[in-house]
């Protein structure tokens, strides 16, 4: 099934937004400062306690952040109001160091999967279902081009296909129980393997906070940068997902992977 243009065209911006650089570059740039230097800075047990860290952010923000929103399909987003209260966040974990992570982080993840959940939203999605509420925190595990882990797909539809038994085992856990149990097995096992992904983003943001210098004002900027990530990431996910609900998965992943997402400068 051939896509119309239309849908070809926002099927390439979703691309665009999907396969762009990841955090770690994003923030390089806006630094000026490689962020190798400040993973040079991490405390030497800081790899190891990242995945407890994210896996518990995680968890704590699909407990809260979905449950706020009610259900109006194709409301605008209200990425910018998300964004100051990230950056709030950011503040203060910069203000007080790398310590303050295991506070910060929850907060500033409940407010950007609530701000996902907003653009689900707003591309259509019932936050009432099941699968969207894994959709959301789907978002997370999709991080762009991004420094490589040993064994990890890479890829938009690669990635995807990679967490594809563990979301339907929880989607259909919620279907049946709903969210009142969200200690659920197929629940807790999907967000592990999410946190193994997101857990990257998560060390190279702390590593960006770990230079020296970077104080409050830096810590707003870096999780400014942090959101406005995983928005254009949410963004092009439920693009593609509307996309699906009106052609087939198949089809989208096809015109997907041979669309190019060079842009021509203008004349």
């Amino acid at each position: 099934m051939a896509l119309e243009p239309v849908d070809l065209n926002d099927l390439r911006n979703a691309k665009i937004l999907l396969e762009n650089p990841g955090i770690a570059a994003k923030i390089t740039h806006m630094l000026g400062t490689p962020i190798e230097k400040g993973f040079e800075m991490l405390p030497k047990a800081w790899h190891a306690k990242v995945g407890e860290i994210t896996q518990a952010a995680l968890l704590k923000a699909f407990q809260v952040a979905i449950a706020t929103l009610k259900d109006a399909p194709g409301q605008a987003a209200s990425n910018h109001w998300h964004k100051i209260a990230v950056a709030t966040s950011g503040g203060l974990g910069g203000f007080f160091g790398l310590t303050a992570i295991t506070l910060e982080l929850p907060i500033s993840t409940t407010i950007m999967l609530r701000s996902i959940a907003d653009i689900a939203r707003s591309e259509g999605e019932l936050l009432g279902d099941a699968a969207a509420h894994i959709a959301c925190i789907e978002v997370f595990a999709l991080g762009g081009p991004q420094r490589r882990q040993e064994g990890a797909e890479t890829g938009y539809f690669a990635t995807r296909m990679a967490l594809a038994r563990s979301i339907g085992d929880a989607a259909e856990y919620l279907a049946q129980k709903g969210l009142s149990d969200k200690g659920a097995p197929a629940l807790v096992r999907l967000i592990v393997k999410i946190a193994e992904r997101f857990s990257l983003q998560v060390s190279e943001k702390a590593a960006a906070q770990a230079i020296p210098a970077i104080g409050a004002a830096g810590g707003a900027l870096i999780n400014a940068l942090f959101i406005d990530h995983f928005q254009d990431m949410a963004r092009g996910h439920f693009i593609v997902r509307r996309l699906e609900k009106k052609h087939g998965r198949e089809p989208v992943r096809v015109a997907y992977e041979s669309l190019s997402t060079h842009i021509d400068p203008p004349a």
